[in-house]
């Protein structure tokens, strides 16, 4: 058996106590009033609107009518529109194809206190006023807000489709991508008239969703089929992004609320009070248990423990840099409190199992050697299980765009569509990173560190490691 060298404990618990203390504080810069994040703390977790209060709304095309999947995508990108128009920025908006809904979630704003969450829902579900009007001139109405000028060339009405299409360089093989546009018999003539107008000037036809110019490209041709392209430094999403917003301007149906809640960001704040303060007292109250019972093990079990609970905060404040940050609900907080209970869990079993070594009469090395081996059959069994659970949890309650969402519902879950419960999502995710840390934290470090402790005479003593007493393992 390999033995572990003495100066291993000390940099395991450095590792364990730098990460922790970045994961906690961050890492940032400040030059003068310029600052600088290199790595993010839990201050920058973004909480989800179960904590910090909000809005969670799901719409559906009105009048029970069945949308395309391009039409509902045109319709989400009239809601992010507005949503920018009414200075939201911290929103989640999705799109669950099977049913035709689309789910928004944004959180109270900082410093609101006159925000009318019924009327921002209303005004997101409303039927987009798409217009096509000579020149990019605007005026101011009587509440000070800018609005288009211009005569009105094309409405939605006029308008059969927008796509996306590309043309490819024969030398390089790159794609320019443009907006075609397809008018119908309505919008032809009209089109007609005004490309030839303002195509000897070079003039422009600004495009208006609202009150908002999305696009004013110049008239380059007098376009007398109804079929127009729009060209400029398009990538495909930027492209495709352009046609959806002119496409829900021709959207023959309006969106109906089907699911609508708020929740007060008191009752947020006093939730996540409530719960960090539950977690702190049964942390601490763990770390008495642990070290009473086992003693040194228990020393060691108490900070991988808290490393364990650092890397999940870490994996939702983004970290790791392979990994993007998420949301944190209430439910995920409870992930994170579950997780630790199988990390200790985990510990126990490592410690019942060294103590039969010991009691066998083998020598200290021999005993741990043995009984991290013997424990962790036990442990893998149980952790992998939560993590597999876990998986299914994120694939079956996560957005579409999520990794777990898009394997799940190309096979068991393709009959359910997304879900409005997002929140489940942050409890698979916190539970499964939490019993990933265990592995690390709970399984391999607390290993390393007590082999390490081992080798140090002060520490060979076997009633260090909980000998003479006996706690049954579940």
């Amino acid at each position: 058996m390999k033995k572990v060298k003495k100066p291993v404990f000390f940099i395991v618990f450095a590792v364990i106590a730098l990460f922790t203390l970045t994961t906690v504080f961050g890492v940032h810069y400040q030059y003068g009033d310029i600052v600088k994040t290199f790595v993010h703390g839990v201050d920058d977790i973004r909480l989800g609107i179960d904590i910090q209060g909000g809005v969670d709304v799901t719409f559906e095309p009105a009048d029970g009518v069945s949308a395309t999947e391009n039409q509902m995508d045109a319709a989400l990108e009239t809601i992010k529109l507005r949503l920018a128009n009414q200075n939201i920025s911290d929103s989640e908006t999705y799109v669950d194809y099977k049913s035709n809904r689309i789910i928004v979630r944004f959180p109270w704003q900082a410093g609101e206190t006159d925000f009318d969450p019924e009327a921002a829902v209303k005004e997101l579900g409303q039927t987009a006023e798409l217009t096509f009007r000579y020149g990019t001139d605007t005026t101011t109405d009587s509440d000070g807000n800018t609005i288009p000028s211009g005569d009105i060339v094309l409405t939605g009405a006029d308008v059969d489709k927008a796509d996306t299409g590309a043309t490819q360089d024969s030398t390089t093989g790159e794609y320019t991508w443009m907006v075609t546009l397809d008018l119908n018999e309505s919008g032809k003539e009209k089109f007609y008239e005004a490309t030839s107008a303002l195509y000897q000037q070079q003039g422009q036809i600004s495009i208006w969703m609202d009150n908002t110019m999305i696009s004013a490209p110049s008239v380059s041709a007098v376009i007398s089929d109804g079929k127009a392209t729009i060209t400029g430094n398009f990538t495909y999403e930027s492209a495709k992004e352009l046609a959806d917003k002119i496409n829900s301007g021709a959207l023959p149906f309006s969106l109906e609320t089907t699911s609508f809640k708020t929740i007060s960001p008191t009752m947020g704040e006093g939730a996540l009070t409530t719960m960090v303060l539950a977690g702190l007292i049964t942390l601490v109250l763990i770390v008495i248990y642990m070290i009473v019972l086992y003693r040194l093990l228990g020393v060691v079990a108490s900070l991988t423990l808290i490393g364990q609970v650092a890397g999940m905060l870490a994996a939702v404040s983004g970290w790791f840099g392979f990994m993007p940050s998420t949301t944190l609900t209430i439910p995920g907080i409870a992930g994170i409190i579950l997780s630790v209970g199988m990390g200790v869990d985990a510990n126990i079993i490592t410690g019942e199992r060294i103590r039969e070594e010991l009691r066998k009469g083998k020598n200290l090395d021999t005993a741990l050697h043995s009984g991290y081996h013997r424990a962790f059959s036990a442990i893998f069994d149980g952790n992998l299980t939560g993590i597999i659970v876990s998986i299914v949890l994120m694939g079956a309650f996560g957005v579409p765009e999520s990794i777990w969402a898009k394997l799940f519902n190309s096979t068991i879950f393709r009959f359910f569509g997304a879900t409005t419960e997002g929140v489940i999502y942050s409890f698979g995710f916190t539970l499964m990173t939490g019993l990933i840390m265990n592995f690390i934290m709970g399984v391999l470090a607390a290993r390393l560190m007590t082999m390490s402790l081992s080798g140090f005479k002060c520490f060979q003593n076997k009633k260090l490691y909980g000998g003479g007493i006996h706690v049954k393992a579940d």
